[in-house]
């Protein structure tokens, strides 16, 4: 789109659930719409998703496929680029394209998501999403009765080490760089009521034998036999165009969020937020009921905007 300026009614900026549930809703009711995708899902490390009805299993890439065929069938056009500006004009906005190119659009859906910064321990980005995972909801089945060891990455890593012995009563929690006075009494008498073992001393690194984590190894040379390692990202929300907009942001312990009302509307006019953009806990099936919400809310919106403006001709 180099050096192109196109119009559409509705420019959907992230391909991810929640853009294509959007472009999905806007494609059936005829609307001309855009999809820019840059093409980095935040579940993309993830061999298989769980927990969406009916696509229990499916591996997070062929979901997508699947999704953007469905779009184009209702006349949605995708992009593979990425959205570096946009501002807002009379009437429109205006994205700037990383291509060059510029596209127009009377109302904008951002589901940018979020990136998950992982401690810098070694071995844990080369492990993530396949030993090394961070929801129990979405992986905890199919590791259910193995060793987990939880590595902390603050204080509030103790419901992590909770939660997960739902799925198996053999838990280790590694305090890593988390100062064992940090965590409270009630912390402490919890983790002993569920049977977890706390361990102080920073991590030093992942054990992998033939390609399989085997254990965890502190600073002090001690190895922990484990066989699944769960850990808490820093969730870093992709919020920048909408900060350029002027939407207005809800702090988080897990990040800046868009503030939205129920149908996904932010505080900017014309310009609606889904998936991760509004909220860390958002999984696939919740990112899709969103951008489903946001579509069909806009559409309506559009249609009274555009007959009341027809009465008062």
């Amino acid at each position: 789109m180099t050096g192109t300026t196109e119009s559409y009614e509705v420019v959907v900026i992230g391909g991810g659930a929640a853009g294509l549930s959007a472009a999905l809703v806007l494609g059936r009711a005829r609307r001309r719409t855009l999809v820019v995708d840059a093409g980095e899902p935040r579940n993309a490390p993830a061999a298989h998703m769980q927990g969406y009805l009916t696509r229990d299993g499916m591996s997070p890439a062929e979901f997508l496929a699947t999704g953007r065929e469905e779009i184009a069938r209702y006349g949605v056009r995708l992009v593979r680029d990425r959205a570096v500006d946009v501002t807002r004009g009379e009437d429109d906005f205006a994205v700037e394209l990383a291509s060059g190119g510029t596209v127009r659009a009377r109302r904008l859906v951002v589901t940018t998501g979020l990136a998950d910064e992982l401690p810098k321990v070694p071995g844990v980005a080369e492990r993530f999403g396949r030993d090394v995972l961070h929801c129990p909801y979405c992986h905890g089945w199919e590791v259910r009765d193995q060793a987990f060891g939880v590595l902390a990455t603050g204080p509030q890593s103790v419901h992590q080490a909770l939660i997960v012995t739902q799925w198996s009563k053999d838990v280790t929690f590694f305090l890593h760089q988390v100062a064992e006075e940090d965590l409270s009494d009630d912390d402490l008498r919890r983790l002993a009521a569920a049977g977890v073992e706390v361990v102080p001393g920073e991590v030093e690194g992942l054990v992998v034998e033939n390609d399989r984590l085997t254990g965890v190894r502190l600073a002090d040379g001690t190895v922990h036999d484990r066989e699944v390692v769960f850990t808490a990202p820093r969730a870093v929300p992709r919020t920048g165009l909408l900060e350029r907009l002027g939407a207005e942001l809800n702090e988080t312990p897990f990040g800046a969020y868009a503030v939205v009302d129920a149908t996904g509307l932010t505080t900017v006019p014309g310009v609606w937020a889904a998936g991760n953009a509004a909220g860390f806990a958002e999984q696939v099936v919740n990112a899709a009921s969103g951008g489903y919400r946001a579509g069909a809310t806009i559409n309506g919106e559009l249609l009274m905007t555009d007959l009341d403006a027809a009465v008062q001709v």
